[in-house]
């Protein structure tokens, strides 16, 4: 691109300030041309050492920018996600995509409709060792079962803990579509919610059923005091047992890779991607599916 792309941050809470912002500005690509948030003040302290510009207004960001970052709760990003793309902003959303299937599936309509480039920030999917382990089982062939154990206690203290809605949903709707979206892309797309069952401590456990016959078992809580945070994430079947290494590349690492690749649609005009608004809306089936089970409690 000849000129660097005008990106508006909506949100200026932890996460926003420690990748969207600094990654936005840094990007010799991009500009962070304005930051809109609930609070004038916070979002006033976030841009200013960017050089960006504190909107009074989403209409007022809208107006000044080419595309759109999101850094807000679900339900928030899915309503003004949708107003940004009916203004014809390409867009970076967070997960998961919206509040519920319904509102997920008109951002995607109109995103799709529109012929908006979107990608959405599914950290880990933008390094380079979830590609190349991806890219290895596709390569092999053959995996019949997976799981996931993530166990942290992120909101019982730390930049995350003042979140209301990663207090009131947990484990399942914040870290939730990171693991299922890679047992997704490892096994096959999910077709099937197996089981699903949330006890104390935020304690999830998930059993998912993959196109192709595959089976996932996943083992999630937010709310358990262990230091470091337990990760770990493997498939196996006839060529034995693959595990996800941590890898060595951070948050801001893969925002960046994200940012190369919003980049590349927009200059080519392309829409699709694999982590594009389209993965949001599966992803949302997904965990509607979870929350709407007899007996779980969101």
């Amino acid at each position: 691109m000849d000129e660097q792309l005008k990106i508006g941050l909506v949100g200026a809470g932890p996460w926003a300030r420690a990748v969207h912002a600094p990654g936005i500005a840094d990007h010799p690509g991009t500009r962070l041309a304005a930051v809109w948030a609930r609070r004038r003040a916070a979002a006033k302290e976030l841009a200013e050492p960017h050089g960006a510009e504190t909107a009074d207004s989403f209409d007022e960001l809208l107006s000044t920018v080419d595309a759109v970052a999101f850094a807000v709760p679900p339900a928030v990003q899915g309503e003004l996600a949708l107003q940004a793309a009916r203004a014809g902003k390409h867009l970076i959303l967070e997960k998961p995509l919206a509040g519920n299937v319904e509102q997920a599936q008109r951002l995607t309509d109109e995103v799709t409709g529109r012929g908006l480039a979107s990608l959405l920030l599914l950290t880990r999917r933008y390094s380079p060792e979830v590609r190349n382990w991806l890219a290895e089982l596709h390569r092999l062939g053959g995996w019949t079962g997976g799981s996931v154990r993530w166990l942290t206690g992120a909101v019982l203290g730390g930049p995350y803990s003042a979140s209301p809605w990663r207090q009131t949903d947990g484990a399942v709707l914040d870290i939730g579509p990171h693991a299922i979206d890679l047992l997704d892309a490892a096994l096959g797309p999910v077709e099937q919610v197996i089981a699903a069952h949330r006890g104390q401590d935020d304690l999830c456990h998930l059993v998912l059923g993959h196109d192709g016959g595959a089976s996932s078992t996943l083992t999630l809580s937010l709310r358990l005091p262990i230091q470091p945070s337990v990760v770990d994430i493997a498939v196996y079947g006839q060529h034995g047992h693959r595990a996800l290494g941590s890898g060595e590349f951070s948050a801001q690492d893969c925002f960046t890779a994200l940012l190369d690749e919003f980049l590349a649609l927009i200059d080519c005009g392309a829409t699709e991607h694999p982590c594009d608004v389209r993965r949001g809306l599966h992803l949302q089936r997904v965990l509607d599916d979870i929350v709407g089970r007899a007996g779980w409690v969101a």
